[in-house]
């Protein structure tokens, strides 16, 4: 593949960017994002990028590989504006964290050129996020999740899985409803929990004092609650349904705790959270 077009250069788009330079994947590195900032021309000055644009014309044609790496909620509109400029041979992926929204909108935007879209999600985001936040190791043995249909060419998907495998990857291959069930519960949930433990405190009146003695419990639990609230709400949306589902089954959890304190069981508790325990601590020496 000879020329790559990055739709948005923040954390994961700007990381890809990186390490396709340093490897040397693409002849030539094109990034699109929005109008304002300096972040494009400041890649492009450090020779990342090879040029960038805040527009779409005809010389995405040129594409061998397009990414998407936008907030979820901007994909639909990216797709519709490429459709016309695509070549039969250009693969179109993202890295949003939802999937079944996102291939829906590929199979009706692109209509006969749906078969050229594979959906991506990196496994390897941050709280950080933004262009200054891109480091050419991110994907370093990461999960990479591809949602592939039956329509894509079997050349195509392993064209993609071998770029992902060469910013070091780890690649799998999923129907997009078992993502957004999988991801709902250990990736989207928490984040959502995070902000709203934040958000309880703020809403308190001594919430000055709170914050003053919070510590690494509070760290570690709020850490996500940094990410960008645009990218969170915009997943939200997307994946609403899983997610209202594991919202509410937080609901009974959270109501199970509150009756075990409430009634002083002690040794259910002990129990409940001993399970919990012994859970994460396993699955901590696994990674």
């Amino acid at each position: 593949m000879k020329n790559l077009y990055i739709f948005g250069l923040g954390l994961i788009g700007g990381s890809i960017a990186l390490k396709a330079r340093e490897l040397s994947l693409f002849n030539k590195i094109i990034g699109i994002g929005r109008a304002g900032g300096n972040s494009l021309q400041g890649l492009v000055e450090s020779g990342v990028l090879d040029s960038s644009s805040t527009e779409i014309d005809q010389n995405i044609n040129e594409a061998d590989l397009i990414i998407i790496a936008t907030p979820v909620a901007q994909i639909k509109n990216i797709l519709q504006k490429i459709k016309p400029f695509l070549n039969q041979n250009t693969i179109v992926t993202d890295v949003g964290s939802t999937k079944s929204d996102i291939m829906n909108d590929a199979k009706i935007i692109l209509e006969d050129k749906s078969h050229q879209f594979i959906g991506s999600h990196p496994i390897a985001g941050s709280e950080k996020h933004g262009p200054l936040a891109a480091k050419k190791d991110l994907f370093h043995k990461k999960n990479i999740v591809l949602t592939p249909i039956d329509e894509n060419s079997p050349q195509k998907i392993s064209n993609l899985i071998k770029f992902w495998k060469s910013l070091g990857g780890i690649v799998t291959k999923m129907e997009a409803s078992e993502h957004d069930q999988i991801f709902s519960t250990i990736s989207h949930l928490p984040h959502l929990l995070a902000f709203g433990l934040v958000n309880l405190i703020n809403n308190k009146e001594n919430k000055d004092i709170l914050l003053n003695f919070a510590a690494s419990g509070f760290r570690d639990f709020s850490r996500i609650a940094a990410s960008s609230p645009e990218v969170w709400s915009d997943i939200s949306m997307q994946n609403q349904k899983s997610i209202i589902k594991d919202l509410k089954l937080f609901q009974k959890e959270i109501s199970e705790l509150t009756n075990l304190i409430e009634t002083k069981d002690h040794k259910n508790l002990e129990k409940y959270l001993k399970l919990a325990s012994t859970t994460r601590e396993n699955w901590a020496k696994e990674d």
